[in-house]
């Protein structure tokens, strides 16, 4: 009854710039909100049900991008994005010494990507302490070594500055290895180093780092390059190898190509070679682990579509029956069928926006929560963070938002069928 008095004139109306189907679709939604309905009700359903399922979908895609993010950012901070080292180097941390030249670090300087070079050097040893021993593994650096990943992690203390004039004693630990020793910031310890005859060196802690990765946290500490360079009797020019990091994760394959482009075609005097692998190449187990996580994203987000849609189905299925009246009324006035979906697709189309609002709004304002208070907590021994980390990219809101919407409006293209099989005299007339 309540369609008949908005049209006084027969079916088709004439000639004008209004779209009849979105009017009539405008003027159902207005009056469902204005007076209380059975439709109503499911209308709210559907909406409250496509924005829980956008906001999960948000929520899992930032949750994990976030994870890998840091996991990754944590890797390369340990050994850098690619490392450049003697081809005879093998995988114990007894290395083969490159030369330091302007020559070699001009050439990989030089390749486009490539934001950082800095030496490094290794050496395994021992520390002895009055009461407790640990293997530990030293990575020395120059003065030009980037700290930031180490700023960051910093829980004491701070970072030690490397010169060429002098020697520097300090050191910086983990905290797992503070705790080992039973040591804090300014106490010192003598570490031994057994080659072809025994070594110490006495350090002094300058500061402690946490990361929550044991397999780095247990094994590595910092050290001034040129305390490895004499233990391993080599020169100042002489390193274990050169760390390249670089602008974007995304190029790492191709600037590590270029990079053995480079290093193919230079020898050392003796003959010997340089190789060049990548974090990813190093680390295959860590990278395989985090590339599963896009496997739980995906099932969640297939999942939350499912039902987003099944959802939107019924609702739309029952929007329909509740309006056989129109129907029947609009099909005796001579309107199609394609005409008469269109009225419903686009009243369903207003409640799937609705609810990509509502759950974009939810979806993000509980991620901004979780980034700023850390609300959730996580235990580091398992998940090598502290808190559930967050990584919110608007690329991925617009694609989940933009697919979202596109499957649901594909789910209710064989449901809007059934106004096909509504017959007008008999919806009229048991009305």
């Amino acid at each position: 009854m309540t369609f008949v008095l908005l049209y006084e004139q027969s079916w088709p109306p004439k000639e004008t710039n209004l779209n009849t189907e979105l009017f009539i679709a405008r003027r159902i939604i207005s009056g469902n909100k204005n007076r209380k309905h059975f439709s109503s009700t499911i209308t709210g359903v559907v909406i409250f049900g496509i924005s829980l399922s956008i906001a999960v979908m948000i929520a899992s895609v930032a949750i994990v991008t976030g994870f890998k993010k840091e996991i990754r950012n944590k890797v390369i901070g340990f050994g850098s994005d690619i490392q450049v080292i003697n081809y005879d180097s093998n995988l114990s941390y007894q290395t083969s010494p490159i030369p330091l030249n302007d020559t070699i670090v001009s050439m990989f300087s030089s390749i486009e990507g490539v934001r950082h070079v800095q030496p490094f050097a290794i050496k395994a040893g021992i520390v002895k302490t009055s009461s407790d021993i640990q293997g530990l593994v030293l990575k020395g650096i120059g003065e030009h070594f980037d700290w930031s990943f180490f700023d960051k992690s910093m829980k004491e203390g701070q970072h030690f500055n490397v010169t060429d004039s002098a020697y520097s004693n300090s050191i910086v630990i983990s905290s797992w290895v503070a705790r080992k020793l039973k040591m804090k910031v300014g106490d010192s310890f003598h570490m031994w180093f057994v080659d072809k005859r025994p070594r110490f060196r006495k350090f002094t802690i300058s500061g402690i780092y946490e990361t929550s990765l044991s397999e780095f946290d247990q094994t590595f500490a910092i050290v001034d390059i040129k305390h490895i360079q004499r233990l391993n009797d080599w020169t100042n020019n002489q390193v274990s190898g050169l760390e390249l990091e670089v602008d974007n994760f995304n190029d790492l394959t191709d600037i590590t190509w270029e990079a053995r482009a480079s290093a193919a075609s230079f020898f050392f005097d003796d003959g010997s070679r340089l190789k060049v692998r990548n974090i990813v190449e190093r680390y295959p187990q860590i990278f395989d682990w985090l590339k599963l996580q896009d496997i739980n994203v995906i099932i969640i987000i297939v999942l939350m579509l499912v039902v987003a849609g099944f959802n939107m189905i019924s609702g739309l299925l029952i929007l329909i029956l509740d309006r056989t009246y129109m129907i029947g009324v609009l099909k005796a006035l001579g309107s199609p069928n394609l005409i008469i979906r269109k009225i419903f697709l686009y009243q369903s189309s207003y409640l799937i926006l609705r609810g990509l609002l509502w759950g974009n709004l939810i979806g993000i304002a509980l991620c901004f929560l979780q980034k700023k208070y850390e609300l959730i907590r996580l235990n580091p021994e398992n998940y090598y963070l502290t808190t559930v980390p967050i990584n919110l990219n608007i690329l991925h809101i617009l694609l989940i938002n933009a697919g979202a919407m596109l499957v649901i409006m594909m789910f209710l293209i064989i449901p809007s069928m059934l106004v096909s099989r509504i017959s007008p005299a008999r919806s009229i007339r048991f009305t």
